[in-house]
């Protein structure tokens, strides 16, 4: 069994790094939130400011502050942009 290579990065590494930089993540119901990274715990509980948030795929909004819980999560990823 190959060992895990040094320079791969934890999911709570990703999410130390994109403090304060944009996310994409993807919850449960087919619902979708971007916006600046504030915050998370080891539930992977979110906080998200200037979240857009998209139904379906299609905008819904944006919201000042939102809190996404950790157990609705489906995936978050960084935005290609804020990689620096």
């Amino acid at each position: 069994m190959p060992k895990p290579q040094p320079s791969a990065l934890k999911p709570m590494d990703v999410l130390r790094g994109s403090i304060e930089k944009n996310v994409m993540v993807d919850v449960k119901g087919n619902r979708g939130y971007s916006g600046i990274l504030e915050g998370y715990d080891v539930y992977m509980n979110l906080v998200i400011r200037n979240a857009g948030e998209t139904i379906r795929g299609e905008t819904k909004g944006v919201f000042e502050r939102i809190l996404v819980r950790g157990d609705n999560v489906i995936f978050v990823s960084p935005s290609k942009g804020d990689n620096q």
